[in-house]
């Protein structure tokens, strides 16, 4: 059987770049929370229904596929031997899918904006915990529980500061003007926490 997408999936994955991209230059341009999704149908040349067909919010266009990163972090996760400790194993998991490097099409103008617009914030944070359940099985795993046993709070609770570890350290690579690295800050974060210092 072919893997090779078919005309429609090749059609739908460049109408779904083509309004990313308008979508961008107007946010770029006068700012997420000033651009209308009306005005990213017209500028793309579609309807607002049809804009519906390939995003739910307007946040999804900026946050791009968050919640499939989710699973190939898990995915990641989950190839990693299971002698590796908790937090090893998610740090090596993160630095697989390249989430502790900072991508060359990620601007600091678009990152700044992804931190620095609450509704963006907020989604970001509700796709994070969904990573969070994606994640907590195998740590709990790793902790030497059983599959079941969703009455220890340790699971959750590394997987959580691991995700915070990550989300602090993207602020302050955005704060410091896109100076620094990103997974050096994401290591000290996560030494922060394990130590208490």
């Amino acid at each position: 059987m072919s893997s090779e997408p078919t005309l429609w999936q090749r059609s739908r994955q460049a109408a779904y770049a083509e309004i990313t991209r308008v979508a961008m230059e107007l946010f770029l341009h006068q700012g997420f929370e000033q651009t209308t999704i009306e005005q990213i149908a017209s500028t793309a040349g579609i309807s607002r229904r049809s804009f519906f067909r390939y995003f739910g919010t307007k946040e999804d266009i900026v946050l791009g596929d968050l919640a499939s990163q989710g699973e190939l972090v898990r995915d990641a996760l989950e190839q990693v031997p299971s002698t590796v400790g908790p937090w090893e194993a998610l740090r090596q998991a993160l630095h697989a899918v390249d989430a502790l490097d900072i991508e060359p099409g990620v601007t600091l103008k678009i990152a700044t904006m992804m931190y620095r617009t609450p509704s963006l914030r907020a989604r970001s944070i509700e796709k994070h915990l969904h990573w969070q359940s994606l994640l907590v099985p195998d740590i709990r795993r790793r902790l030497g529980l059983e599959e079941d046993d969703a009455s220890d709070p340790a699971p959750a609770a590394v997987v959580a500061s691991a995700i915070a570890c990550l989300d602090v350290a993207g602020e302050l690579w955005v704060s410091g003007g896109g100076v620094g690295d990103l997974a050096a800050f994401y290591d000290r974060a996560v030494e922060a926490v394990r130590s208490g210092s």
